[in-house]
């Protein structure tokens, strides 16, 4: 991958413009086979209330939530196995992470013109140690960086199409959220829209 520059900010490795022009395409046509194996949905928080985002997940599990509460599923809702995780990310989270093990899920968010994501932490995995990666494609994303603990300061970076963040070590448990998109910001996608990729080691 290209060198880019890197922000820290709370323990949080922003590695800004990561992936080039040409690699944000190739990735968008890995994650159409996806996406055609695994349909994007509509998830409900465990309190009964839509999220506004749509997902869907490749690899060993996917990352799902109903009123019976967030965890990891062996298959989409419609019963079919999660398709592989794609080389492409693979890559990324090999060439960021220096780790051999590879992510058992690869979470898909797409963030239409008003979806958001609350501040939450990543915690429904089994070992802490290891980090957490996030790939942006599509438009900005303003993405707000909080605490291990819920309240106090926060701060507050767009990430834009290309960017890929590694959240480890004390980080690993901050609490982290999307406010809102800047919607048709970018041209990668003709409809416009933010998809966000979240791979992590789940077993």
């Amino acid at each position: 991958m290209p060198a880019s520059p890197t922000l820290r900010i709370r323990g949080f490795d922003i590695h800004k413009g990561y992936l080039d022009e040409p690699a944000q395409y190739d990735l968008i046509d890995a994650l159409r086979g996806v996406l055609k194996a695994a349909p994007l949905f509509s998830p409900t928080t465990r309190f009964g209330k839509q999220m506004s985002v749509r997902m869907t997940s490749a690899g060993k599990y996917g990352w799902y939530s109903d009123p019976r509460g967030y965890r990891y599923e062996p298959r989409h809702p419609n019963g079919t196995p999660w398709p592989p995780i794609p080389e492409q990310v693979l890559r990324i989270w090999r060439d960021t992470t220096g780790l051999s093990r590879d992510p058992d899920c690869c979470l898909i968010n797409y963030y239409g013109d008003s979806a958001k994501m609350g501040m939450h932490q990543d915690r429904d995995e089994a070992d802490f140690t290891f980090p957490v990666l996030s790939v942006s494609l599509g438009d900005d994303g303003l993405f707000r960086i909080g605490n291990e603990e819920r309240g106090g300061k926060t701060e507050s970076i767009w990430l834009e199409s290309g960017d890929v963040v590694l959240m480890g070590g004390p980080a690993r448990l901050t609490h982290h959220g999307i406010d809102r998109i800047r919607f048709g910001s970018s041209r990668l996608m003709p409809k416009g829209g933010r998809i966000n990729l979240t791979c992590r080691v789940v077993d």
